[in-house]
Order: C-alpha cells, then structure tokens, then sequence
C-alpha cells in the first residue's frame, strides 16, 4: 500500500518521516526507531525497524508530523517473503498445461519465457467444381474463407491455400508439400463419391487415419488423420465439403487440436440454456440445430440442411438435439466464433 512504514509498537503516537522509498529502492539507508516513519510506495521493501504500513488514506499531515487515523498493528499492509510459497513448494504439478497466469508464475521464480508462437493452420477447399466467377454448374468456395476466418478466431495462424485437386495425384503432391504447416484443415473429398479421393491418398501417403465418419448431423463424412513428416506429424482434419458441415466440425475438434499442440488445458465447447421449443430428430444421429440465442433462451432456426449457409450465418449458436428430438426446456450448445 502507498502510506507509511512505521513501527506498530509506537500505537497512534504523531510520526516525523526520515525519508521515502519507492518500488526498487534498497531500504538499507533507512532504519525506523521510535517516533518515526518512512514514506512507502507499493512495492517498495520494508526498511529496518518498521513491521506495519498505514495506508495514504488513513494519514493527515499536521505540525511537520504525520498522524494516524488508525491503530497500526504487526503486519498490517505487509506481504512477506514466502507468503504466498517457499523454497521446494511445488506450485505446479509436471505437466500442467500452460496458460497465462502459469507462464507468469514461470517468469516469476525466474524460468524462461516459452516460444508464443501460434500453431499454423492452413486451409484448403477440395473440388474442380469451385472458381471465383462460377458459370451455373459451378460454386464459388465459402469453406475456404469460412474456416480460415474460424481458425483465427480460435487463435491458430490461419492461411488460406488454394483448391485441392480432383486427381490423386496431384492431390498427393499437394500434401507432400506442408512445410510449416501443422493443421491442415480440407473440405470435401471425404465421403463415398467418386472423385473423394483423400483418405485413400492419406492412406498411400502413410498416413494414421484416427477416424472417419462421425455420428453426427450434420458432419458425417469427417476424416482426421495424422500425416508423417520429419518436423512432426501433420495433423489433417477431412472435413465434409457441406458448410455447415465443415464450420461445425471444425468449431468441435479444432480448439482441441489447437490444446494438444500448445500443451494447454482442452476447452469445453459447451454451454447450457433453455430450447424455447421442440426440435424434431428422426434420424439415427444427434443434431446440431442453428439457432437464435437471447440470453440462454434458443429459437431454433428452420434450416434447409448441412448446405444452408444463409441460416448458419444468421444463428448465434447450435443446439444439441440427441436422436429422437427435444422438448422446449434445458439444452447445451455451441456458440460460434
């Protein structure tokens, strides 16, 4: 506390200051004996004698004398060494990851800083069928730009790269060629076509496939796989070619990959409030449902299925709805970033 330093055995007796210490000043040039005090900015360290700090608000100046509106005691407005751990305390158990405050703890008992760098993750759409003038049997690639933005906003280093190709071959050049790159997120390729061509060229590239196909809607269709490579295994998230699909996805498994390369805590995606009213499931797979959100209230939107970007865009967040449908009442959702 800004105030003074002074001895608490002297009670409310009137002090005369001998001298002020600031934050980094060495007190070894003051001592404090009876009657006398010294003006003490917060941070600074206790001169000899002194036990006690009044803070600034409780001081009045008076006669050449500062005099004290409260009784010090032993203490007060003190933080001593080793108050908050001593010396062979574990402060953090081996293998805990990583977060602000725990790499301030690390800069506090004097350990170097680690390497801040942000995870490189880069993004590629798949199919011949996407330009950016499309004629009518043509589509233009949201995905591309759509999860490029989502792998920012999730705090990786996002670069969009260009279009995938239809043809194994170049398929397999284009994923020999990764360097920098530890995320690679793709959309389409993935499913039962004929021309999805990636996890059998995954597969020829010596690739780890952890999975593929999801019970999920939508998203189906999703492939992770580990891509070998003398830096380090590339991680390669196949996502549906679908946007909502491909944005849903990517917002579940993202975040946790994002964790696991910077060795800090995996988040939860969830979050509770209350469905403002029934959402039919049939099918044999829980739903992701875009909805409206007002507060934690959710109004489902009508959506026309994984390739409605209009009401992906327009929603606040998606509703889990578990096979078979919801009532009105209790849920948990995404939000989307």
């Amino acid at each position: 506390m800004d105030g003074v330093a002074l001895r608490s055995v002297d009670g409310e007796a009137p002090r005369r200051n001998i001298g002020t210490l600031y934050a980094g000043d060495d007190p070894a040039g003051l001592r404090v004996d009876a009657g006398a005090c010294v003006r003490i900015m917060t941070g600074a360290a206790l001169p000899e004698g002194a036990d006690a700090v009044v803070p600034v608000e409780r001081l009045r100046a008076e006669g050449g004398l500062i005099h004290l509106e409260v009784l010090p005691k032993p203490g007060d407005h003190v933080r001593r060494q080793a108050s908050q751990a001593r010396s062979g305390d574990l402060l953090l158990p081996p293998g805990t990851p990583l977060n602000a405050a725990r790499i301030g703890l690390l800069a506090q008992v004097g350990d170097p800083m680690p390497a801040l760098e942000r995870i490189v993750v880069a993004v590629a759409s798949t199919g011949d069928e996407l330009t950016a003038e499309p004629r009518p049997h043509q589509i233009r690639d949201s995905n591309g730009p759509m999860l490029t933005a989502l792998a920012h906003r999730l705090g990786a280093e996002a670069r969009r790269l260009p279009s995938l190709p239809d043809d194994p071959a170049a398929l397999a050049a284009r994923l020999r060629d990764l360097d920098g790159i530890r995320v690679l997120l793709t959309s389409g390729g993935v499913s039962m076509g004929q021309k999805d061509h990636l996890p059998a060229v995954l597969q020829d590239l010596g690739a780890r496939i952890l999975f593929h196909k999801l019970r999920l809607k939508p998203g189906k269709p999703m492939l992770v796989a580990l891509l070998p490579h003398p830096g380090g295994d590339r991680v390669i998230l196949g996502l549906p070619g679908n946007p909502l699909s491909a944005y849903l996805n990517a917002r579940l498994f993202l975040p946790v990959v994002l964790a696991r390369l910077e060795g800090t805590a995996e988040p939860d995606p969830w979050r509770h409030g209350e469905l403002g009213e029934g959402v039919r499931n049939p099918g044999d797979r829980p739903l992701l449902q875009p909805c409206l959100r007002d507060g934690q209230r959710l109004l489902p939107l009508a959506s026309q299925g994984s390739g409605d970007l209009a009401k992906l865009a327009q929603a606040d967040a998606c509703a889990w709805i578990p096979e078979g449908g919801a009532d009105a009442g209790p849920c948990r959702y995404l939000d989307l970033p």
